[in-house]
């Protein structure tokens, strides 16, 4: 039993080790995101006219804003999404 919980006990460390891992990388990503968003919407600014500006860069507020209430993504959908958006100013970066 002892030896049972000492694995246990291992394993758990270990989880604990990868998810605070996972955690910073997920802060790194979250403000690569962040930097790259406001990259995008000063090149909107200047490369597209005034009000399809102030549209496109409404629309990428409303989506940004949807997802800093929540730390992480509730559901596999709502992360495939989230990267999704990052992959998409990547792109056109």
């Amino acid at each position: 039993m002892d030896r049972l919980n000492s694995n246990l006990f291992l394993q758990n460390c270990n989880i604990m080790k990868e998810n605070e891992k996972l955690r910073k990388k997920a802060q790194s990503l979250n403000q690569e995101n962040q930097a790259l968003l406001s990259e995008l919407k000063q090149k909107l600014s200047k490369g597209n006219s005034k009000g399809n500006a102030q549209n496109t860069i409404s629309d990428l507020n409303r989506v940004m804003m949807g997802k800093s209430n929540q730390n992480k993504p509730s559901s596999k959908i709502e992360r495939r999404k989230s990267m999704m958006f990052i992959v998409v100013i990547g792109y056109n970066g």
